[in-house]
């Protein structure tokens, strides 16, 4: 990883441009965010220059951002211009349309202000010892609420924050920083640069007064913790755990895409948010027994979710199930396998108890607006495991190769499932459609009747899986007899086997390896 502040022009249109989705008739290359913040009121100003690709000839663009509403929140465009000169715009409750004569290719520079009270997005609170503080909170298409912005995962950009604010906070956000420089009146100004190509639900800053430590760096990356000044003495030696972990993902993975890792106590609605090289975790997060977990699951982010974005949230478990079970992966290397089976047949039982709730697909196209419905079992603890079940079909060597090939294509781009399946597919010379549509594609699980039979004079034991749900599963089931495990092929409604032994078995173990995504009913007959 280059830890320039600028890449070529190329490189950044070139990821951008693979970025869009069909039918979009621009491409956002960059944003810059001039933003001016108060401790009177909760009212920002804001100045955005962002620049533009056009896909298609068009007399009018939109961007996202949400309108001033009756309660007062939201934000008002006082003016757009391009070169100086002010352009024709109309503003409704979620967008801004812009007109302007723009043909296909042609690149453009807008300047949009604006000012008003963020009704999402960025959250201006107190902090749990009574402190202002100022933190962005995008997903998953929350920016516009005070960005205006292309509010979609598929639209990667690369962003400047340049933040004026009372000179007794500090300012975190994406990138390097690039300027830090007093003003009259006690304001500060900060600059911060992200040259990496971003979704907009990772873009942030982070306003507080914050104590600051450097722990240490992942080769050349610099590890910071930026904690409240009171959680200092916690903060600063629970956090500084991710220096261990970053390595363990550049070293399995690939690059670490971005110019630092900044680990930042905060208000989120979450309790770890993603946001590139800058992550947010929750206030208590501090003193958390799970700050291991919860760290490496963010940290994981950077490179699925962040360096490789999902197209759409429908394949989010791209992001959330790479990040849980990137998180087992990391856990299992440090803590032993028993630690990895333990979590494994936790996360399965989570699975099971809401497909009881909500029984959908892990890529849910059902789900039109509200996103945050998709942050279930299906897209965290169902992705990881279909991630550990075709770990156990291809091998660990396979395996991996395959998420390093997926990485490195779309590290600064976006992909779906079939962008992952195909690489799978490439690496392991098999046909994974069966694969990834049975577990994916649709709802539900293997619900397995097994019974099982001794027979003295044969000297063996029968065994008979049912398949009891409706659509049925082509998997293999390993079966521990007298800690002997032995392996079936499950594929019909019924599968039949007979296993050698040498004394009458007491029990059957099922899945003895914690393998397979299935509820086991067994019955000795």
């Amino acid at each position: 990883m280059r830890k320039t502040i600028l890449f070529s022009a190329l490189l950044i249109l070139s990821m951008a441009t693979q970025a869009q989705i069909p039918g979009a008739i621009i491409d956002v290359q960059h944003y810059n965010f001039a933003l001016q913040l108060n401790d009177i009121d909760n009212n920002i100003k804001g100045q955005a220059t962002v620049d533009v690709k056009f896909l298609k000839n068009t007399s009018t663009f939109n961007l996202d951002l949400v309108k001033k509403n009756t309660e007062g929140k939201g934000m008002l465009v006082s003016s757009v211009t391009e070169k100086g000169k002010k352009l024709k715009f109309t503003q409704d409750s979620a967008t801004v349309k812009i007109y302007t004569n723009a043909k296909t290719s042609s690149l453009h520079s807008y300047k949009i202000s604006y000012t008003g009270v963020p009704a999402d997005g960025l959250i201006i609170s107190t902090n749990n010892f009574g402190h202002r503080t100022f933190f962005g909170d995008n997903w998953p298409n929350r920016a516009h609420n005070w960005l205006p912005c292309v509010d979609v995962p598929a639209d990667k950009a690369s962003v400047d924050f340049v933040v004026t604010a009372p000179d007794h906070y500090q300012v975190i956000s994406n990138g390097l920083k690039i300027k830090e420089q007093q003003l009259p009146n006690h304001l500060k100004l900060t600059h911060w640069h992200e040259a990496v190509v971003l979704p907009t639900k990772v873009m942030v800053i982070g306003v507080a007064a914050f104590a600051i430590d450097h722990p240490g760096d992942a080769g050349n990356i610099p590890v910071y913790t930026y904690v409240f000044p009171e959680s200092k003495d916690a903060g600063f030696k629970s956090y500084a755990v991710a220096k261990d972990i970053l390595p363990f993902f550049i070293k399995n993975v690939g690059p670490f895409s971005y110019e630092k890792l900044a680990n930042v106590q905060s208000k989120t609605i979450f309790g770890g948010m993603e946001n590139a090289s800058a992550i947010f975790y929750f206030e208590e997060s501090v003193t958390s027994p799970g700050i291991e977990e919860l760290m490496a699951h963010e940290i994981a982010h950077q490179w699925f979710g962040d360096g490789a974005s999902e197209k759409s949230f429908w394949h989010l478990w791209l992001s959330e199930g790479f990040a849980t079970y990137m998180t087992n992966l990391y856990l299992e290397n440090k803590y032993g396998t028993d630690t990895l089976k333990k979590r494994l047949i936790a996360d399965r039982k989570k699975v099971l108890g809401f497909e009881k709730k909500r029984l959908t697909p892990v890529v849910d196209s059902a789900v039109k607006g509200d996103y945050m419905q998709l942050l279930n079992a299906n897209s965290y603890e169902k992705g990881s495991w279909v991630l550990h079940m075709l770990r156990r079909k291809l091998g660990d060597d396979l395996f991996w190769k395959g998420i390093q090939n997926y990485y490195a294509k779309y590290r600064g781009s976006n992909a779906n499932t079939d962008d992952l399946r195909r690489e799978m597919e490439q690496v392991s010379g098999q046909d994974l459609k069966p694969f990834f549509n049975q577990w994916l594609r649709k709802a539900g699980h293997p619900d397995l009747n097994i019974g099982w039979h001794y027979d003295a004079d044969k000297g063996s034991v029968s065994v008979s899986i049912e398949q009891k749900q409706d659509n049925l599963y082509e998997f293999p089931l390993d079966l521990a007899i007298n800690g002997e495990v032995f392996h079936i092929q499950v594929k019909d409604k019924t599968t039949s086997a007979q296993f050698p032994v040498k004394t009458k078995p007491d029990a059957i173990v099922t899945d003895p390896n914690v393998n397979v995504l299935a509820s086991f009913n067994i019955v000795a007959q």
